[in-house]
């Protein structure tokens, strides 16, 4: 054979094209997964009871709103009763076009396989377009079970839009920057939902007690909100099963009282229906409109909860649980306190509690403060689930999620996030003490999160359900005709609480986007400074080192070519394990990665270099749980790869290759099937169904004898291996701004970016890494 310098004499190209021989991609591997799941649709009364079980998890925000909206709307008193009619009109209106018509029937069809938020739709795109940041996509990541992407012609729409989304780099920056501020203010959301809410809530014990301090009410909230943070780490799936039958007596309760008062006091407040009466609020043009507007908003919080907590429900089943509950209830709630504000306009300030009779007012008082208890765990957990996501697809520090629920996935803990809430959340609460403020923060945070929205569903609608242009531009523009007076509003009000929302924003911006930015250099330094296999060839089997026993799991974040880590580790060491695996770990915009899809394993050079490649894909909702043996996995699948190999090898060249696609299927349903006793392979994952077969499948004696020759031999090196030792050899980057930076990168890079690496996890860590088998291997990269 030619020596490696004789082959880039001869043929300079050939280098090239021998290192893509010796590592080529994954198809093949990657094919034999594909194993395409059917939906089942869900019977009638599965159906129902899931649009039951969604009113606790999902519209529990959005229902308790009526406990401090017309306050917002009115902080200096009402004139007349034209004002609360026109207030009310809007509410109604707002409810109708936002909510009902743009989320309940445009929106939630725009999940990611049930999953929603904003990161839900950034992942759809990134499917459908090449618009991720982070170049380690391949073609075989296609073929998992959960991706799904569209096809289009040529000279079609969606084809422009797609070819115009990836022309520039800038154009993919500006996509994750929308992602990255809506992201940042639905986490403010997280930290203003449960102080409203508790707030307003725990206000109604001053209604029966007007002497009251309103410090006693500010000690009472925060006492709930200590308890609440408190108890995350418990999960909710022990409580769970009482959210739903609670916020259900909620809207039962309000909608109940909104009836009663519309009969009671005054049911002209009825005319509000009638559009005209918006536009007769809005022509007075006094100075508080704009005040009123802001309030007018907060009836609408909750609405992008309703899309981030899609998770575990049918899009039917939400829409059936919004159109015949949630939407009639708060319709009633909001007219019966208009009709009675009318009678009694100076009690606009707590409406929703003096409305109420007083034979029902504790019960009534205890359920509301429940609800409020309920709508702020909802948020809680949909903002653990939007760091989750953003932490998955490398745009947040590594920080320790826990799994708190063995039934439901999506149901997690992030310690160091709940204590952040829970002292800003407490912050906020202690500081403004009242609804306005914090009412003027929380109306500013939706709206923004409503417009990212709306501007990243025009891709969608585009790429992903290839809708006319004119059905496109008339959802934006219904969109933004409502929700834009809505922003200028809110944003008005920046010096009386909006700053909030702003400032917890911009601070988890920068938080993410630096920590995007270096991870994205970071990949770009591995990739150029990567090894050629040909070069690796040229070392020879022993790799021109001496080749200890043991198994070595070199992880890089390359799914092809050898990373530099290894050059700079064989480098400076005399000796490597004879086994060599490198083991690329990358998160795909999937919101899940089946089990037996997850592994990708590959052979790397002969035989006799014993190396091997294993890429490991994981979906943004994918958690490394406690009890993972990540370690013993890897094993798993490395004797699975070598056992079906040897079964490959025995077919001979002149057999049909679809025949022998169909052996290899039914090979690997016999290992998938079969019983593992009596096998010299004495370790499997627990995690996977794959169990290894006592020996091959019947039918092909040749197949069978040439299997337990060369199986049993390299069954026997690895087993040996394993014995010896296993070892972890992880890459401790340092990473610099090059000494030409400006003063700015220098900043972001050498200090705000160190300070986050030093206090976020260990890749060791969540991969439960036993520390006694660790190896880091220092290095330097400048960007």
């Amino acid at each position: 054979m030619a020596s490696i310098s004789d082959i880039e004499t001869t043929n300079p190209g050939s280098l090239w094209e021998l290192d893509q021989d010796l590592d080529v991609p994954m198809d093949e591997e990657a094919s034999r997964l594909k194993n395409m799941y059917i939906e089942k649709k869900s019977s009638s009364v599965l159906l129902l009871r899931l649009a039951f079980q969604s009113l606790g998890v999902v519209f529990g925000d959005l229902g308790t709103s009526p406990l401090y909206v017309f306050y917002n709307i009115f902080p200096h008193g009402v004139d007349n009763d034209e004002d609360v009619i026109g207030a009310l009109s809007l509410i109604i209106y707002t409810l109708t076009l936002i909510p009902l018509m743009k989320y309940v029937f445009v929106v939630l069809r725009a999940n990611d396989n049930g999953q929603g938020g904003t990161f839900a739709l950034y992942s759809l795109l990134c499917r459908h377009a090449k618009v991720s940041t982070i170049p380690n996509q391949h073609k075989t990541d296609e073929e998992l079970t959960t991706y799904s992407r569209q096809t289009y012609e040529e000279n079609s729409l969606a084809a422009k839009v797609k070819r115009w989304l990836e022309g520039h780099g800038y154009k993919k920056n500006c996509v994750l920057i929308l992602v990255l501020i809506g992201t940042c203010t639905a986490i403010g959301d997280g930290i203003l939902t449960p102080a409203i809410s508790v707030l307003s809530a725990t206000g109604g014990i001053r209604v029966q007690n007007p002497k009251m301090s309103t410090d006693v009410v500010v000690i009472v909230a925060v006492a709930i909100l200590i308890g609440l943070f408190s108890m995350q780490h418990y999960g909710t799936d022990k409580v769970g099963w009482l959210f739903a039958p609670l916020v259900f007596l909620w809207f039962i309760l309000i909608g109940s009282l909104g009836a009663f008062n519309i009969h009671k006091y005054n049911s002209s407040v009825l005319k509000a229906y009638n559009p005209v009466y918006i536009y007769r609020f809005l022509r007075r043009g006094k100075s508080e409109i704009w005040t009123s507007l802001g309030g007018v908003m907060l009836s609408i919080t909750g609405t992008e909860a309703l899309f981030a907590d899609l998770c575990h429900f049918p899009v039917l089943a939400i829409q059936i649980a919004f159109t015949l509950v949630v939407f009639p209830c708060l319709l009633l709630a909001y007219t019966g306190q208009a009709a009675y504000i009318i009678v009694h306009k100076d009690h606009v300030v707590d409406a929703f509690y003096r409305s109420i009779p007083d034979a029902i007012y504790w019960p009534a008082f205890i359920i509301a403060t429940l609800a409020a208890i309920v709508a702020s765990q909802a948020t809680i957990s949909a903002t653990f689930s939007i760091i989750k996501q953003a932490l998955a697809l490398g745009c947040f520090p590594r920080v320790s999620v826990v799994h708190t629920s063995k039934k439901f996935l999506g149901q997690i803990y992030i310690p160091d996030i709940n204590w952040v809430l829970m002292i800003l959340c407490i912050a906020v609460t202690a500081g403004f003490k009242n609804q306005i403020q914090i009412g003027n923060a929380y109306g500013t945070a939706v709206v923004i999160v409503m417009l990212v929205t709306t501007f990243l569903m025009v891709p969608i609608m585009l790429l992903v359900w290839k809708s006319h242009w004119i059905l496109v531009v008339t959802f934006l523009v219904l969109s933004l005709m409502v929700e834009f007076p809505y922003f200028i509003a809110c944003i008005n009000k920046v010096d009386e609480g909006g700053w909030v929302p702003l400032a917890v924003a911009i601070t988890f911006f920068i938080i993410m986007y630096v920590w995007h930015f270096c991870t994205v250099k970071r990949y770009e330094f591995e990739m150029h400074s990567k090894v050629s296999m040909a070069w690796i060839l040229g070392l020879g089997p022993s790799l021109g080192l001496v080749r200890v026993p043991g198994i070595g799991f070199v992880y890089t974040e390359l799914a092809s070519g050898v990373p530099h880590i290894f050059s700079h580790f064989i480098t400076n060491l005399p000796a490597i394990h004879s086994v060599v695996v490198f083991v690329c770990v990358k998160y795909l915009p999937v919101y899940t990665v089946p089990v037996e899809e997850r592994f990708i394993m590959k052979r790397i050079g002969p035989k006799n270099f014993h190396m091997f490649r294993c890429v490991t894909r994981y979906g943004y909702k994918d958690i490394h749980k406690k009890h993972d043996d990540f370690e013993k996995m890897l094993l798993d699948r490395l004797l699975i790869f070598v056992r079906l190999e040897s079964m490959m090898d025995g077919y001979s060249d002149s057999e049909d290759f679809t025949m022998s696609e169909r052996k290899v299927q039914r090979s690997t349903n016999a290992l998938l099937m079969s019983e593992k006793a009596g096998s010299d392979l004495s370790y499997s994952s627990h995690d996977s169904s794959i169990v290894l077969a006592k020996s091959p499948p019947t039918g092909n004696n040749s197949l069978t004898r040439y299997s337990s020759q060369t199986f049993g031999d390299e069954l026997e090196f690895l087993n040996s291996c394993k014995d010896a030792g296993v070892v972890h050899i992880l890459g401790n980057t340092i990473v610099r701004a090059r000494r030409d930076s400006g003063i700015i990168k220098r900043i972001v890079v050498d200090h705000l970016y160190a300070f986050l690496r030093k206090v976020c996890r260990e890749h060791s860590v969540i991969f439960n890494v036993p520390h006694e088998s660790l190896l880091n291997v220092g290095q330097i990269y400048y960007i």
